[in-house]
């Protein structure tokens, strides 16, 4: 059986990315088969593998566009940041968590081990940038620590607060109703408290 014109044209592999960006926002990482995806692009199921031999590489394919975006956030709000490495490392926190929370399905997407550990479309490497832009105005803000340690558990601590925040066990055990307390508590636990520098 050969596949229709639609289904072999180039531009089927941004489609069906499009269509797994909007599936994944509507109705979550689980939601993303490779039959799901090809049904809502109208077409059928064995085309998405012209441009996506495997269900990884479609999934990585999918999760790069959840790095690109949250990447292109950073920067638009960076722009306007303070100075200070402290004032910036605040601000990419707060877009880090508001990304995190405005976008679950695609955030559990893009940190799934199996998709960053494949290999495909290079996507550690496009989280990386992000983590190097962390580790450097964790250093700057920190110059007597190892800033990839401390930049790594800084890290690690906001996205434990954006998993327990999406699950409402933050605001359960601690009463708040915004994140930025704890994402300023984070920075004080990481950075030391502000001003003490």
């Amino acid at each position: 059986m050969s596949l229709s014109e639609s289904e072999s044209e180039p531009g089927l592999r941004t489609r069906l990315v499009d269509v797994g960006v909007e599936l994944v926002a509507a109705e979550g990482a689980a939601a993303l088969t490779l039959r799901e995806i090809a049904r809502r692009a109208g077409v059928s199921h064995g085309a998405p593998r012209r441009w996506f031999p495997t269900h990884l590489e479609l999934l990585s394919a999918i999760a790069h566009r959840g790095f690109t975006d949250l990447a292109g956030h950073a920067e638009t709000a960076l722009a306007d940041a303070p100075a200070d490495p402290r004032g910036r490392l605040t601000t990419l926190g707060r877009v880090y968590l508001e990304f995190a929370l405005g976008n679950r399905g695609m955030y559990e997407l893009m940190f799934r081990h199996d998709l960053l550990e494949s290999g495909h479309l290079g996507l550690r490497e496009t989280s990386l940038p992000l983590f190097g832009l962390l580790t450097d105005l964790v250093g700057r803000a920190r110059a007597d620590a190892d800033a990839r340690l401390v930049a790594g558990a800084l890290w690690a601590n906001l996205h434990g607060i954006a998993q327990l925040w999406g699950w409402g066990s933050l605001q359960l055990a601690t009463g708040a109703d915004d994140f930025v307390p704890l994402l300023l508590s984070a920075l004080d636990a990481h950075l030391g408290p502000e001003g003490a520098q």
